[in-house]
């Protein structure tokens, strides 16, 4: 499969260096790094850390550069249980990239369907994005991932 397929979440996470005329403060750093560590605690599923940031008052809907959220980052990950975790404190199971790519359709191009079991029981809608969580299911012929959708739309 092509990471260039339109369901494909852009990985990079990280911020383009800043130039002698953009000047960065010391706390817009700090700032930056904690960001850094959110977003890629949720890649690498690592909920202690995430989820301990979270608790601590770190947005839980935070967005990196392309949009991405640390729910979006962990379910394209395929981690089920720290995606049911950020669930559960507030995160946002539809909220969309800047490509128009929910979670939920992520995860139908990734194939994880104990991701998709979460994000449909936390509420996600699997008409949203573009494409649709069913229409990339269908486009790669997940058959599994289909049934599981069709199953809560009925």
């Amino acid at each position: 499969m092509s990471a260039s397929y339109p369901g494909a979440v852009n990985e990079d996470t990280r911020t383009q260096p800043t130039s002698p005329e953009d000047p960065v403060s010391t706390e817009d750093e700090a700032v930056i790094a904690l960001a850094h560590s959110l977003l890629d605690a949720a890649r690498t599923g690592d909920a202690a850390a995430l989820l301990s940031l979270v608790d601590q008052g770190a947005p839980v809907d935070l967005r990196d550069g392309a949009g991405n959220s640390p729910l979006m980052l962990a379910a394209y990950h395929g981690h089920a249980e720290l995606v049911r975790e950020l669930a559960a404190r507030g995160a946002d199971v539809d909220l969309v990239n800047d490509r128009g790519q929910s979670p939920l359709a992520g995860v139908a191009f990734k194939g994880f369907t104990d991701v998709a079991e979460v994000l449909l029981e936390a509420g996600a809608d699997p008409a949203l994005g573009t494409p649709s969580a069913l229409d990339t299911a269908v486009y790669f012929e997940r058959a599994e991932m289909v049934a599981l959708i069709e199953a809560r739309r009925a």
